[in-house]
């Protein structure tokens, strides 16, 4: 008998409700059953699974293969078997609750055919709500270098390999390891492929998050995650030196993996437990988080995981209650250089560097944004002329006089007009402020105020109001806030022609002028239909 191009393996614990979708998705595809086998390794489900896995079988005997074993408490066990009982060209592994693209084998068997490549990674999305990370599926490309890529944020075990690599480097998959098990197998694999290739150019894989959020890696506590990381992570030491390249892996671990176990819900832990994870990412932070790795950490993250390594549990605490319930915290200016003021800025007791704190430009324009508030705006008139006096708090304080704040109130771009802000290019010409403007500390310190009057031009328009600051060398526009405040009340102006001037919230939640005719040009027409507008008006009214 013919070997078959490709052997599915799947590891099945109570995946009854999207079971069959998957075998579906796997007896469906283009290649066809002459080219495939399926293995599929009933790990002790208790849900019925194994019985749907057994129908299969028999109605697809030459083609699927069962085996039924006792619970392993993960998918390693039962991977390995698969890989014993594969006899295909390449194998491919597939979570029994995800499905396939209908030409994905095909597509993928192709391409490494065509590519000599042992590794070929077809491009996966979510589903459900399933995070599925897209950075290495932007375009394909028939030779990735595992440290010159997104590679090392896509280490799941759902590829195309050469099977012959498998058994080459004998990889199996760690059986002690209950979370993160494919991580190992997968790094040995791109390690000593000769080749891999990424193609984007479909959707081969469907990633499916269960209603119940069931997956193990979102069931698992966050001291087995902590204990399975630690195993991980001295797995790739071992096999990468201490440099560059060790950073570059590292940098998906920290990002991902460690700053999980300190998001919105470790406050909620129970004080021994918190200890306990803090003190576990110490020990990895002290081992593998150099300098340099640190400081390519996002800012969140980067503090968060410091704080914990320096046992800073209290403070971590509150960092992150304090970001969930208020948003980011305020900015400490000191000359060109920012700081983010974290609980345990510049606390003497921990003496951490300023630099964990240091704001890079990649971060400071969702920060301005979410520290920007409208504190009050009411319209001032003298005879003809109308301005709005205004007051902002923006979240920076310290050497605030170097920094360039305006008020600007102009046409808003739609890349302006975002949660965010944006980060101005080099050499972008900026809008002259408008009106005056003062700035001052605020009572703690914290933040300045910003006070204005704009002038408002009798003419229609719909102008959004903005503020410009430079922060470490950046200059970021930053859209004004109304959400959740009191606009001035909309009123007439008279400037030889009647105007009607209002500020209103736009569907983003930012603050907009708008200023408009209150009546159109006498003409014929107008005068015509304006008595019948007005008894329209009236109808509705009443």
């Amino acid at each position: 008998m013919t070997s078959p191009d490709v052997t599915v393996i799947t590891a099945v614990y109570n995946t009854g409700r999207y079971l069959t979708e998957c075998l579906n998705s796997l007896v469906g595809q283009s290649i066809g059953l002459d080219r495939l086998e399926i293995v599929a390794v009933d790990d002790g489900s208790t849900d019925g699974s194994g019985a749907v896995l057994d129908r299969f079988a028999k109605k697809y005997p030459d083609t699927i293969k069962v085996i039924h074993q006792a619970n392993s408490g993960g998918p390693a066990t039962p991977s390995n078997r698969g890989l014993e009982a594969a006899t295909g060209r390449f194998v491919f592994f597939i979570g029994s609750d995800d499905h396939l693209g209908k030409d994905a084998l095909k597509r993928m068997v192709a391409c490494a055919d065509e590519q000599d490549s042992d590794i070929v990674i077809g491009k996966m999305v979510g589903k459900n709500g399933r995070y599925a990370h897209q950075a290495l599926f932007k375009k394909s490309d028939p030779d990735v270098d595992l440290f010159d890529s997104a590679l090392p944020f896509t280490m799941a075990n759902i590829k195309l390999f050469r099977r012959e690599l498998v058994e080459k480097h004998k990889l199996r998959f760690n059986e002690e390891l209950r979370v993160g098990s494919d991580m190992p197998f997968t790094l040995e694999a791109c390690l000593n492929a000769r080749k891999i290739s990424v193609l984007a150019d479909y959707t081969y894989y469907y990633a499916v998050k269960r209603h119940d959020a069931s997956n193990i890696t979102y069931g698992s506590s966050h001291l087995r995650r902590l204990g399975s990381f630690k195993t991980i992570m001295a797995h790739a030491a071992g096999l990468v030196e201490a440099g560059p390249k060790r950073d570059f892996l590292f940098k998906r671990h920290f990002t991902w993996e460690i700053f999980k176990l300190v998001k919105e819900d470790f406050p909620a832990l129970d004080p021994q437990t918190r200890r306990e994870v803090a003190a576990g990412i110490a020990e990895l932070a002290d081992a593998y988080l150099t300098d340099e790795l640190r400081d390519e950490l996002e800012l969140i993250r980067r503090v968060r995981i410091v704080l914990a390594q320096y046992g800073a549990v209290d403070a971590l605490v509150e960092a992150i209650e304090s970001e969930t319930r208020s948003g980011p915290p305020p900015f400490h200016l000191e000359g060109e250089r920012a700081f983010a003021r974290y609980p345990g800025f510049r606390d003497p007791l921990l003496n951490i560097p300023d630099r964990v704190f240091e704001v890079t430009k990649d971060s400071v324009a969702k920060q301005l944004a979410a520290n920007t508030e409208l504190l009050s705006a009411e319209w001032e008139q003298d005879g003809n002329n109308l301005s709005l006096v205004i007051a902002v708090r923006l979240g920076l304080s310290g050497d605030t006089e170097s920094a360039v704040i305006r008020l600007v109130q102009g046409a808003m771009p739609k890349s302006a007009d975002r949660a965010g802000g944006r980060r101005l290019p080099v050499g972008h010409e900026l809008p002259a402020p408008v009106g005056e403007f003062t700035q001052e500390a605020t009572e703690d310190g914290t933040g300045t105020v910003l006070r204005g009057r704009i002038p408002i031009e009798p003419r229609p328009a719909s102008l959004g109001v903005r503020v410009y600051v430079d922060v470490a060398g950046w200059t970021y526009e930053i859209p004004v806030s109304g959400q959740d405040k009191p606009m001035p009340l909309a009123r007439r102006w008279r400037s030889g022609t009647q105007y009607r001037v209002g500020a209103r919230v736009n569907i983003k939640g930012r603050m907009v002028i708008v200023t408009g005719l209150l009546f159109p040009p006498q003409n014929k027409w107008w005068l015509r239909v304006r008595p019948l507008l007005v008894r329209v008006k009236r109808k509705v009214t009443r």
